[in-house]
């Protein structure tokens, strides 16, 4: 997927300014509810010129996740330290670096966020592979090359390893229920972050070497 040369040529605040409309209206609404009269209002542009940048509702919904994706991929999981061999640490490491993206890129997030949650999405097939590829890399990141000597030796360290694993995957999974169908902009997620950090404090606890 590309962005149109006609929108690409713009200036680039004003580019910014419709993308931040956009994902703003997208993340409060979802895309059925979501109005692109409010989109060109805040934007500050005519609905006649969001349409000739994008053919449609969908066109633009599909190109946000796509510049979504991007900001993803390149300022939260590339920055994430693979050398860290402690598989608890680069968790926590992970969650840092998430934090700070989300402050940098809160529309982006948001966004996200709406679509993250979906169990499926109707996508076309060169977007549905970027978002299979993102959960590909994201996992690769956070559990290859891991230092299983830190766990601790009274057990197999590799089912020690994959109850951590699943662990965090089950938390995932439920907070991805919890979250399901709330306005993400509205929630505060500082005691979701100090949950996170029990847990790996607990794992930690349970599964390495004292």
């Amino acid at each position: 997927m590309g962005i149109t040369q006609t929108f690409k040529n713009l200036d680039e605040n004003k580019q910014q300014r419709i993308l931040n409309a956009a994902l703003k209206e997208f993340a409060e609404n979802g895309y059925e509810r979501a109005s692109t009269n409010q989109i060109v209002k805040s934007a500050g542009i005519g609905k006649g010129m969001l349409f000739y940048y994008f053919t449609n509702k969908k066109e633009l919904y599909h190109y946000l996740i796509d510049y979504a994706l991007d900001i993803v991929m390149y300022k939260y999981l590339n920055m994430i330290d693979i050398d860290d061999p402690d598989m608890i640490e680069r968790m926590k490491k992970a969650g840092q670096i998430k934090m700070k993206c989300f402050a940098e890129n809160a529309e982006v997030f948001y966004f996200a966020g709406t679509f993250l949650l979906e169990d499926e999405l109707d996508l076309p097939l060169p977007l549905k592979r970027k978002f299979e590829e993102l959960y590909a890399r994201g996992h690769s990141i956070i559990y290859e090359n891991i230092d299983k000597t830190m766990f601790r030796d009274d057990a197999d360290v590799d089912k020690i390893f994959q109850i951590i694993r699943w662990s965090m995957e089950g938390y995932e999974n439920d907070l991805k229920k919890r979250l399901h169908g709330q306005n993400l902009t509205t929630i505060n997620y500082d005691p979701i972050w100090e949950e996170f950090y029990e847990y790996m404090d607990i794992l930690k606890l349970s599964f390495y070497r004292k």
